[in-house]
């Protein structure tokens, strides 16, 4: 789609704002919606709000040529696009010198971790002409954070190959000149039961797919049996997704631990507990009583508790005591009662989430 085709909005392309049109009913919205979305207009207004839907495929509609369309117009001068919104919140900062927010919300698979993508590229394109090489720095960064959180917090579900299973809150810093110079990103509410129950069809976290997709980290994280031998990430059955290439995903997030400033001890550190938890899900337990449990060693190189052992640096006897009793205090004493095999279940995966 060429520069011009945007700016030109006939009526064979419904209507560009949902407030023009002339009867405002859900059959009405639905269809101006799907009008637009099949003529290649993702992009529609509701006043000041705009409507995206997502396409999923890749659209010619975020190139230079286009940021140099939206920037320094008025909201309204140009088709709706997510430029307009990005120029509008910017122009807001500038003028009023006061605080400016997007909200961008929707449904799992609609695209708004793309939209705060898109977003970032737009305003490093618009600002500080003269140091591009320094707002570009500060950009890559805030864009390559994304890449390790979308890791660590993005996993398959049943509509969505990679969805967003925690809340961002993005915050942009700027200067006096109004050029970025740097930010931060706070994560709220992730979805923990993940890490130790999947629904049918769906997978845990990226993270535990991309560590096993890495040969090296296998074998130096005693990660020896096939990935669906794993309790925590086989769940839903689908270890392996053909659109999802985990030993490709598995590099590029090694490259943002390194370009935001992680250091070698730090990543594999990491990666050491994202194995422990892989461990920890094939750590069984048996009965002794009725009352009171043992947890199960294999007495092989593939024994959970002891690559747990090593990978935690701590004692195999903390961890069984730790996972088979608990601690109970009555009457001002305390003291260590055995659990029983649900509770030590019940225990195992409360530390692992």
């Amino acid at each position: 789609m060429a520069t011009s085709s945007i700016e030109y909005e006939g009526s064979d392309l419904g209507v560009g704002d949902f407030v023009l049109l002339s009867e405002i009913t859900k059959e009405a919205f639905v269809q101006n919606l799907k009008l637009r979305f099949e003529k290649g207009r993702i992009y529609t207004y509701i006043g000041e709000v705009l409507v995206s839907v997502n396409p999923y495929r890749e659209l010619s509609i975020y190139g230079h040529e286009y940021i140099t369309s939206y920037k320094g117009c008025e909201m309204f001068e140009r088709p709706a696009h997510i430029f307009a919104i990005a120029e509008a919140a910017y122009r807001t900062l500038k003028q009023r010198s006061t605080n400016s927010c997007i909200v961008i919300s929707g449904e799992s698979g609609s695209g708004k971790t793309e939209a705060s993508k898109i977003i970032l590229r737009y305003i490093a394109a618009v600002t500080n002409i003269s140091n591009q090489a320094e707002i570009q720095r500060i950009s890559n960064i805030l864009i390559q954070t994304n890449v390790i959180l979308e890791t660590f917090g993005n996993s398959r579900t049943n509509r969505n190959d990679n969805s967003s299973r925690f809340g961002k809150y993005m915050d942009l810093n700027f200067d006096y000149k109004f050029d970025p110079i740097g930010g931060k990103i706070q994560h709220y509410l992730l979805e923990k039961s993940r890490v130790v129950k999947q629904q049918l069809g769906e997978r845990n976290f990226h993270a535990f797919y991309q560590l096993l997709s890495n040969k090296n980290s296998r074998q130096n994280y005693g990660l020896l049996l096939k990935p669906e031998d794993y309790y925590y990430i086989n769940q839903g059955q689908c270890c392996k997704i053909d659109r999802i290439d985990d030993k490709k995903d598995h590099e590029q997030v090694t490259e943002a631990f390194n370009t935001v400033g992680f250091t070698q001890d730090e990543i594999s550190t990491i990666w050491k507990i994202i194995a422990s938890i892989i461990h920890l899900g094939n750590l069984t337990f048996t009965d002794v009583d009725g009352e009171h449990c043992a947890i199960v060693q294999t007495n092989d190189q593939n024994d959970p508790l002891e690559w747990i052992s090593k990978l935690l640096e701590c004692e195999q006897t903390d961890i069984s005591s730790a996972l088979t009793l608990r601690v109970v205090a009555a009457r001002n004493e305390v003291f260590q009662a055995r659990q029983n095999v649900t509770r030590a279940y019940y225990g195992r995966d409360a530390l692992s989430k």
